[in-house]
């Protein structure tokens, strides 16, 4: 299957009006955060394939309605701290990033991120003693440790997402938080579980 995968900057070949046109067919749209909410609805209302996404740091995913009410984005499918099974795939996400402040609330303490995923272990550890894989898709805002962590503090790789990749073995970690022209360049490493560590800054295409 092929995924489009964007993140943490709108791009100005996705928010046009030949969009999805302009790109080879896909089956499956994940967004990786700090994204506005009305781009996720652009997305979600052009595309005829599953859209699904988590949280920045941000939090900028909210739309706001005729009354001034924050709501989430229409159409797509808010996978935070949830597995979702979407176009024959099973995802795990995990929005936000490592706590570095106390002012922006899409942040996390690290022990409660590794409470959440050692929860799923009942139900993620038969399939990947089955398949190899507890789950074929980690979405999360933040990347894991290794290669794509920042150097500063707030883009620091997550623990928690490298205690998963350990526990659950995902074909596929889709994050952003790490801007490709500010940080390491790469798009795509393996990680040293076998994953592949995908960053999914601006937009890029992923085969499955």
């Amino acid at each position: 299957m092929r995924i489009l995968a964007l993140s943490d900057q709108i791009h100005p070949f996705i928010y046009q009006e030949r969009f999805p046109h302009n790109l080879p067919a896909f089956d499956l749209v994940l967004l990786a955060g700090d994204l506005p909410g009305s781009y996720i609805e652009f997305v979600a209302t052009k595309v005829q394939v599953p859209v699904v996404y988590v949280h920045g740091n941000h939090q900028e995913e909210y739309v706001q309605d005729y009354l001034g009410n924050l709501t989430p984005p229409g159409g797509a499918i808010k996978a935070h701290g949830r597995i979702v099974d979407v176009a024959g795939v099973r995802i795990a996400g995990w929005g936000g990033c490592p706590r570095y402040n106390d002012r922006d609330i899409g942040q996390y303490n690290e022990i409660d991120a590794q409470a959440r995923f050692l929860s799923w272990y009942p139900r993620l550890i038969q399939r990947r003693w089955r398949t190899g894989h507890g789950v074929d898709i980690l979405l999360s805002h933040a990347p894991p440790p290794g290669a794509h962590a920042g150097s500063d503090f707030a883009h620091r790789g997550s623990t928690a997402l490298g205690l998963f990749h350990r526990l659950y073995r995902p074909k596929i970690h889709v994050h952003g938080h790490i801007h490709l022209y500010e940080a390491q360049p790469r798009r795509e490493y393996i990680s040293p579980e076998g994953v592949r560590v995908i960053n999914a800054f601006e937009y890029t295409l992923i085969e499955l």
